[in-house]
């Protein structure tokens, strides 16, 4: 299939072994309200392997040409992010497919048509690792967990939590600005490239393969 990625004010036509390779190992997208402006946060599973990507790949992306796509299916979104490089050879375009949540409506919301780019790193933390008035998964602080060795079952009678969990986010220092920013329908996204070029490799394409075998 035959991909369009859009490049500067032309269109660039790519076959399906473009250097332009789609990434999607992340564990999610998290936003970041309180800064100058908000922000968009890819979540790696791995802190060297968010160095890694940001050394190799968005260090060397063009602010300008840096464009952010959602595209709303359903109870699900489709995060797609994707600029010109400097460094074709190591470029590489981002999505992930996420249920719609608060924290996306409110980003949705107040945005104002830019935002910074951050990667970030999501730690699962357990009883061990964090102080007393840390909060489960669950809603409720450690203290309000068994104390026993191989129980922390919360003492709520009314939650069901088994074990404590939480997580901590950490954010790479680096960012960049992003001000091409799109919410999208599905039946838009013809219109927009990107998007377009990402659903027809990662979705449509996909769903055409499993047909046929």
């Amino acid at each position: 299939m035959i991909m369009y990625i859009y490049a500067g004010h032309n269109f660039v036509i790519l076959s399906s072994d473009s250097p332009v390779k789609w990434f999607d190992d992340l564990v999610g997208i998290a936003y970041r309200y309180y800064d100058l402006r908000m922000n968009v946060i890819p979540l790696f599973h791995d802190f060297k392997k968010a160095q890694l990507f940001w050394r190799e790949t968005i260090k060397w992306w063009n602010d300008h040409s840096i464009k952010i796509r959602f595209v709303e299916v359903g109870n699900t979104y489709w995060f797609i992010i994707g600029a010109e490089s400097v460094r074709v050879e190591n470029n590489r375009f981002l999505f992930k497919v996420l249920p719609i949540s608060s924290h996306y409506e409110r980003f949705k919301k107040g945005h104002e048509g830019t935002a910074y780019l951050r990667l970030g790193v999501y730690t699962k933390k357990y009883k061990k690792d964090v102080k007393n008035d840390a909060k489960c998964d669950c809603g409720h602080i450690k203290e309000d967990h068994d104390e026993e060795k191989d129980d922390d079952s919360c003492l709520f009678e009314d939650c069901d939590c088994k074990k404590f969990e939480t997580f901590q986010i950490n954010l790479l220092k680096k960012k960049k600005t992003v001000t091409d920013i799109k919410f999208l329908s599905e039946i838009e996204i013809k219109e927009d490239v990107l998007a377009w070029n990402c659903l027809s490799v990662n979705k449509y394409d996909k769903k055409e393969k499993d047909a046929n075998e």
